[in-house]
């Protein structure tokens, strides 16, 4: 049993006055017990005894009071590291991080999802490096790319879109090999980001014929919200899963309904996330089967998989109808990217021509150094551009978090322009085949160094899930250790909603913080105090959440009010009120290590003083800052 390096740890009879204050001893499991369980490998470890081992291994009898008790990080990684011992196994992934991602050393960046393409030590390198340089043949030097919009459909995309360049048609190959997708089974469309492809997506499915769009989503998804808007306007039936309170599971005797109701052969999209970018939650990939057996044409959502997870899928059993995943730059540092649609060949035939898709954002992915020589084969926009971190729409809770928010409002506006110059793409295919063969074959020649890919091929998918597990579970006991002192009804600091400890969870946390009174603290205000820590957060909006009888009385407790306008059949205008929960998200990768769990558990400590707040308001008032606005 680990014992607490502090001096606020003396009698479990006595009342600590520094903080540390232990709760009664419930039957704890005997020391050598603990231990011997402790030094098992995570392959001898069942599910059941990985959660009873993180419980009776991580700060077990105690709870913090006080931010000044916490253990010192050397303390608590000896003591991390002694109850998962296998977490020793995965020191490769701090070798990658110590010399490929530097620029991580004093930033905790908990706000990424989708999949990094580059290294921060292989752009900067690439920088660093003379333009006479000679480079490899055949190997494209630097890591550097735009994106250009196109004037196409996703239906003429894949019938006509064979006129890549090398950069494009190098990193389609990567990604593909990457995702283990055979590019016979599959095209690969690049739109600028997730939200434009599942517009895309739904501005191209038929939905006067298959009206139905389902989809199973715990969290207001920005992407999701904008194929609902596509979807509505042209005369979809759109229903969502529903989530069971406390637990967040799904509730699967109403998904089941939903799966099975209407007329099989017009069912429509049902749209599945394998794991909540929020809470974490993993659901079984048989709802996909199930879907399938009933009908349904199915949307794999992969955005917030892990980087290795497509692994277990076996998409040659299961096979999506469309699979849609992102990609960024650099981990930590770029977040600029694109997403990928994924479309299943023999899918093809479903999906419509449409005047609107032509707009919305299918692109090429060209070399910057040639965006002022861009022919009129496109229309593009750079999209890298930073963000501020602390500048965002606080309705946007998707784009707050991913790596590209709007299209830029002037490509829609140019549209029309755009037309004109690429009417003819389509009727002017057959001259171009001679010449886009050529182009194919050259272009299979040419690779990319893609090191944030290969640093994740290197690692495989059992030491990622090892060390996420690892990392994830103790960040979630460290967080409900805190309690504030002297509270009667023995408030906790932090709630944590969805899985707790469990050993499939996903990486992914979503919480919020509670003062000494049980009143939430806002979690834009606290996602800002964390950014002024260097420590980088996102905040979402659960919903979809259905309450039992049982917790009814909780129900108007912890449920908010959010209204948005929505676009119905017609064009009409209709304010939609949804009921959710606003909530703090932390999303782990591969690359994150113990000590940045260890910032964040101190970080959010911090709250346990009931004036912190008001201190960090004062404190960058003095420094000629502007305020938090609480």
């Amino acid at each position: 049993m680990i014992e607490i390096q502090s001096p606020c740890i003396g009698d479990f009879a006595e009342s600590c006055t520094h903080g540390c204050c232990p709760v009664p001893f419930l039957g704890l499991v005997e020391s050598s017990t603990t231990v011997r369980h402790a030094r098992a490998t995570t392959a001898g470890i069942s599910r059941m005894n990985f959660a009873k081992l993180t419980k009776d291994s991580i700060f077990p009898n105690t709870r913090f009071t006080n931010h000044e008790c916490l253990p010192p990080l050397p303390d608590a990684l000896s003591d991390f590291i002694r109850a998962y011992p296998q977490y020793g196994e995965t020191e490769e992934a701090d070798r990658i991080r110590n010399s490929e991602y530097c620029h991580l050393s004093d930033h905790v960046c908990l706000d990424y999802t989708g999949f990094s393409l580059f290294s921060h030590a292989q752009v900067h390198s690439s920088i660093a490096s003379t333009s006479g340089d000679p480079r490899p043949s055949g190997l494209l030097q630097p890591p550097y790319f735009s994106i250009a919009y196109k004037s196409a459909s996703l239906k003429s995309q894949v019938q006509y879109g064979n006129q890549d360049t090398a950069l494009e048609s190098a990193i389609r190959r990567r990604i593909m090999l990457f995702l283990d997708i055979l590019d016979g089974a599959y095209n690969m469309i690049c739109t600028a980001n997730r939200t434009t492809a599942f517009r895309l997506l739904a501005e191209s499915y038929p939905f006067h014929a298959n009206k139905g769009l389902l989809s199973v989503y715990d969290y207001e998804s920005e992407a999701m919200y904008a194929m609902t808007k596509s979807a509505y306007r042209r005369g979809a039936k759109v229903k969502s899963a529903s989530f069971s309170w406390p637990s967040l599971r799904i509730h699967s005797d109403k998904l089941m309904e939903k799966l099975s109701k209407g007329k099989k052969k017009r069912r429509g999209l049902f749209v599945f996330p394998l794991q909540s970018r929020v809470t974490g939650a993993r659901y079984p990939y048989s709802w996909m089967t199930v879907a399938k057996e009933h009908g349904w044409q199915v949307v794999l959502d992969a955005c917030a998989l892990g980087p290795k997870d497509l692994d277990t899928l076996g998409l040659s059993l299961i096979q999506p109808d469309f699979i849609i995943c992102s990609f960024f730059k650099v981990f930590g540092e770029n977040p600029s990217g694109f997403a990928g649609i994924f479309i299943k060949k023999s899918s093809t035939a479903a999906l419509e021509s449409s005047a609107i898709a032509r707009s919305i954002g299918v692109v090429s992915i060209i070399p910057s150094r040639r965006l002022s020589q861009l022919t009129d084969d496109y229309s593009g926009t750079d999209l890298d551009g930073h963000s501020s971190r602390n500048q965002f729409d606080e309705d946007d809770i998707e784009t707050i978090s991913s790596f590209s928010g709007p299209l830029p409002t002037h490509i829609g506006n140019d549209s029309a322009a755009i037309d004109n110059v690429l009417g003819e793409f389509a009727s002017t295919q057959k001259q171009k085949q001679e010449k886009s063969t050529t182009t194919a074959e050259a272009n299979k020649s040419m690779e990319i160094l893609c090191r944030g890919l290969d640093h994740a091929d290197s690692l495989g998918l059992l030491l990622i899930s090892s060390r996420l597990r690892c990392i994830t579970n103790w960040l979630v006991v460290a967080l409900i250790k805190l309690q504030h002192p002297h509270s009667d009804s023995g408030h906790s600091l932090v709630r944590i909603y969805g899985p707790q400890i469990k050993f499939d969870r996903g990486p992914a946390i979503a919480f919020n913080i509670f003062d000494w009174k049980g009143e939430k603290i806002k979690p834009v205000l606290v996602q800002k105090l964390a950014d002024r820590s260097n420590i980088s957060l996102s905040c979402g909006f659960l919903n979809n959440i259905c309450f039992s009888d049982k917790y009814e009385a909780e129900k108007h407790k912890v449920l908010e009010r959010r209204a948005r306008e929505i676009t119905v059949a017609g064009n009409r205008k209709k304010e939609k009120t949804t009921v959710g929960i606003n909530v703090l998200n932390a999303s782990l990768s591969f690359l994150t290590n113990f000590e940045d769990a260890y910032k964040l558990w101190t970080f959010v400590a911090k709250f346990l003083d009931a004036d912190f707040v008001e201190k960090e308001r004062w404190r960058y008032l003095a420094l000629n800052q502007k305020t938090v606005e609480v």
